[in-house]
């Protein structure tokens, strides 16, 4: 497949300056029928495995000190704003609103045009701009008619509520959509480049096709140009063989960890090596030798199906949903110092994405309205979480 490129405003591109499958019919929580075989052969050299300063022990504790807002429809994406609030979207609805953290009263800014949800596709991962004190910029990933894109739209709070969203920038096109397997997670890293998880779309062969969009991990400029410095010229392919990726996270050594969707037998949380093979649809899972990248850690699908991931207190939370619960994966540089540890397990339902609150907390939300949970009373929600 071709990139296609954006189309972008001499405006906005000033505003912003670059500075450094499942054919068995899997979902993004249910495993196919169809299974790959169940290990993966593992690269010979691994992603940098410094240690980080202190590791941090075994056990660990995460506890709900709040809910910060109920009544969400479809939540997806997350993105905390600087001066404070929470921008989430609705997967369904196509909305971007805006939630008070303190009150947790939600005010919707606008609906994002050209959102044509279907399945797992709609409007998923947010992140905004590097410089959104100044550009106030905020970038969308969803599915269009045709494909699956990152926009950007400018959110201005001094409009009328439901108008405060502008017109979407598309920066990037392209990405192959489907009914399953859509991706959609974005987030700008530290070196202010924009990354975005991908998914094969049920078409298991793109993953390892480098000239396909689907199943990868991108880096993009802000303006959606092949990142300087890609593994591969003129490419915005990061790294490739992923089946469904829905989680990205930094830890505080700028190491890239990305939670992955397996079929039948294993999910996975990988430390992403620029132009690493991690395997799909050859291997799923760890094993040993060859050319693919083995994962940090592993879980069976009904205990995970990874979305969500975040770094805090010297762990990656992971966010579970068919598993219905919250992971702590202990770091030693890019390996598991312990096992996993699960908490929250089954108390609310289904959870797709975590994201780092400050110091020692998350903010946590259930997806329990998405057409695979079982919707109680106030669902869906933001949690906040405390943990060590």
């Amino acid at each position: 497949m071709i990139v296609q490129r954006r189309a972008v405003p001499a405006v906005l591109a000033a505003a912003l300056l670059l500075t450094a499958g499942c054919s068995g019919g899997g979902g993004d929580d249910e495993p196919g029928k169809a299974g790959a075989s169940g290990s993966r052969t593992t690269a010979a050299s691994q992603a940098p495995s410094s240690s980080a300063a202190a590791t941090p022990p075994a056990k660990g504790t995460a506890t709900v000190t709040r809910t910060v807002a109920k009544g969400l429809k479809s939540p997806w994406g997350l993105a905390p704003l600087p001066d404070g609030g929470l921008l989430v979207g609705s997967r369904d609805e196509g909305t971007i609103s805006r939630v008070d953290e303190k009150t947790g009263r939600a005010t919707e800014l606008g609906e994002v045009s050209g959102v044509s949800p279907a399945g797992e596709g709609g409007l998923l991962g947010l992140a905004l701009s590097p410089d959104y004190a100044s550009d106030h910029l905020v970038y969308a990933y969803f599915t269009s008619a045709s494909d699956n894109r990152i926009v950007r739209l400018r959110y201005d709070p001094d409009r009328p509520a439901g108008e405060q969203l502008g017109a979407p920038d598309t920066v990037f096109r392209g990405i192959p959509k489907g009914m399953i397997h859509n991706g959609g997670r974005i987030a700008f890293g530290p070196d202010k480049l924009l990354y975005a998880g991908t998914g094969e779309s049920g078409e298991r062969g793109l993953a390892q096709d480098r000239k396909s969009l689907g199943g990868k991990i991108l880096r993009l400029t802000p303006d959606g140009d092949p990142a300087p410095g890609n593994p591969f010229p003129d490419s915005p392919v990061y790294s490739y063989g992923h089946r469904n990726v829905q989680g990205l996270a930094w830890d505080d050594k700028q190491r890239l960890f990305a939670a992955e969707f397996g079929q039948d037998t294993w999910d996975e949380l990988n430390a992403i090596k620029p132009g690493g093979n991690y395997g799909w649809p050859e291997a799923e899972g760890k094993g040993g030798g060859g050319d693919f990248q083995d994962p940090v850690a592993q879980w069976h699908t009904d205990q995970a199906s990874p979305s969500g991931v975040a770094y805090a207190e010297g762990s990656m939370w992971m966010a579970g949903l068919r598993g219905e619960r919250l992971w702590r994966i202990p770091l030693n540089g890019t390996a598991a110092s312990a096992d996993p540890q699960s908490f929250l397990a089954g108390e609310y339902g289904r959870l797709r994405s975590v994201v780092a609150a400050g110091d020692d907390r998350l903010w946590v939300t259930t997806s329990n309205t998405d057409g695979r949970g079982d919707p109680k009373s106030g669902d869906d929600r933001i949690l906040e979480v405390k943990v060590s």
